[in-house]
């Protein structure tokens, strides 16, 4: 499974809501893919943040921002990674 893949189903994943073959492709990507691995960890903690009734970690939602308009990028543009993030 590459990146974009993984970014379509990480949400559904997340939420337990993927079949076992889905959970074990993903999870070998998270394993290896470190940025793919990341996102998944920021998405957790913002989760893990509302479940506790808290306000989520600046960071972690400047994170998922930025990864969010990454997706909308196409490779090679300046936010495909390649340049710092937008301010």
């Amino acid at each position: 499974m590459n990146c974009l893949r993984v970014q379509r189903v990480l949400q559904s994943y997340l939420d337990g809501e993927t079949d076992a073959a889905t959970v074990r492709r993903v999870e070998a990507h998270l394993e290896d893919c470190r940025r793919c691995g990341l996102e998944a960890a920021v998405h957790r903690e913002i989760k893990a943040a509302f479940t506790r009734r808290e306000a989520p970690d600046r960071d972690a939602v400047e994170r998922l921002t930025e990864w969010g308009r990454s997706l909308m990028d196409p490779p090679g543009s300046p936010g495909d990674g390649s340049r710092p993030p937008r301010p």
